[in-house]
């Protein structure tokens, strides 16, 4: 297969000049402070479609010939390609069909209707990227209609690798490292195409969600290879399986390629809100989100990230922050065994909980004959350290009935 090249990134960046905004590539002092350094980010949240999809998206379709846009063109999309996708069809006047699993956020769906107009339709099918990416495929077959993957093209990676031509141009001194969200590998590989010809000493870091780690799966395996599950949480990045062509552009010239915890990102989309006020999807969050664990071999380097996006849905917010509360060990569930008297759930309060220590959950059924009636409980606590002690209370006192955060089969059921 024919890999992308940096001429082709170049022919890309003369096509988009009309469409692509030239997004800041800037610094972020909380982040220099923590490696004692430089991070900059590359601000593609702040594309005209909120993503860098839009580059790859235009730059393939613009392309195509007149007798392949009268056929009508489709895609398959977690939201963010789909909207790329939308604005060209409606700027060259070109039907187009969207498929998108049907979790999808509404208000990525509520986007690609604004973006298209008139000029495209959407089908919501299936629970995950995959499953839109098959049906995608048997509308095109049934209609003969062009099919635009989101990163498994050529056109399109080298429209994602506008990004990295920005990006050298935008400083002043080579980085040291880049790190880069990964999802299908399109933009990595676009990504890697140009700074391995233009900037070799800088290291590229895969970064992928712990849920999806399709491509360091494949390259553990040296071969690219399907997921049977993922977590779909981090949905502009949790695919099944990598590009093949992105998978051999990865395998040979990625640096390192890393997962992040879907809690740990999820506290980086609230710190990103609550301290430098940016609004970013999941997806988006995921390069910043890994500084943490490389900061020892970030010490004193330049390090370059991406917001690759930013359409997050804000009902998810209460599902961000509950993720973030369970992965900093905040928020715990348990099986409390409360005694069938009055006055139980006063002790509880007064004698088990903490004087930091809040009620976050609480369902009760009342048990005829018995001693006791199970009620399901969440406690949000202000510190990690305050966890063994209640736990010693309740199991002192009689209450304590099953810990359910190490259960999640149990804990999805139930709460």
């Amino acid at each position: 297969m024919e890999w992308p090249s940096v001429e082709g990134a170049l022919a890309a960046q003369t096509r988009l000049k009309e469409v692509g905004l030239l997004t800041p590539f800037q610094n972020l002092a909380r982040f220099s402070s923590l490696i004692e350094g430089q991070v900059f980010v590359k601000r593609e949240d702040l594309q005209q479609v909120r993503s860098f999809k839009i580059r790859g998206a235009f730059n393939k379709i613009v392309t195509l010939k007149p007798a392949e846009r009268n056929r009508g063109i489709v895609c398959a999309s977690a939201g963010n390609h789909a909207q790329g996708f939308a604005y060209a069809c409606n700027a060259l006047k070109i039907k187009g069909t969207v498929f998108m699993p049907t979790p999808t956020p509404k208000q990525k769906i509520e986007q690609v209707r604004m973006f298209g107009g008139d000029y495209v339709n959407i089908s919501l099918l299936g629970d995950t990227f995959d499953d839109a990416y098959k049906a995608a495929l048997h509308f095109q077959q049934d209609y003969q209609s062009v099919f635009i993957h989101p990163f498994d093209d050529k056109e399109v990676i080298e429209g994602q690798a506008t990004i990295a031509l920005e990006i050298l141009t935008q400083i002043d001194q080579p980085l040291d490292y880049l790190f880069v969200p990964v999802g299908g590998g399109g933009l990595i590989s676009g990504i890697l195409t140009v700074f391995k010809a233009k900037s070799p000493l800088t290291k590229i870091i895969a970064v992928e969600p712990a849920g999806a780690p399709s491509l360091g799966t494949s390259i553990k395996n040296n071969v690219n290879t399907r997921l049977k599950q993922i977590d779909k949480f981090v949905d502009g990045a949790a695919v099944q399986r990598v590009g093949d062509l992105g998978f051999s552009v990865c395998k040979d010239l990625v640096d390192d390629c890393i997962t992040v915890a879907e809690g740990r990102i999820c506290q980086e989309i609230l710190d990103l809100y609550n301290k430098e006020g940016i609004v970013v999807e999941p997806a988006g969050a995921i390069s910043l989100a890994a500084l943490e664990q490389y900061k020892d071999q970030l010490k004193g380097k330049r390090v370059g990230t991406l917001i690759c996006g930013g359409n997050n849905d804000i009902t998810r917010t209460p599902e961000i922050k509950e993720r973030a509360l369970l992965h900093a060990n905040l928020k715990h569930y348990f099986i409390v065994r409360f005694p069938q008297r009055a006055g139980a759930l006063k002790e509880f309060v007064n004698e088990i909980l903490g004087s930091n220590d809040d009620i976050a959950f609480f369902e009760y059924s009342k048990k005829n004959s018995r001693v006791h009636a199970p009620a399901v409980v969440g406690i949000e606590l202000k510190s990690e350290a305050d966890f063994s002690p209640l736990l010693e209370r309740m199991k002192a006192k009689g209450f304590y009935g099953d810990y359910l955060n190490e259960k999640p089969d149990l804990f999805q059921y139930l709460v």
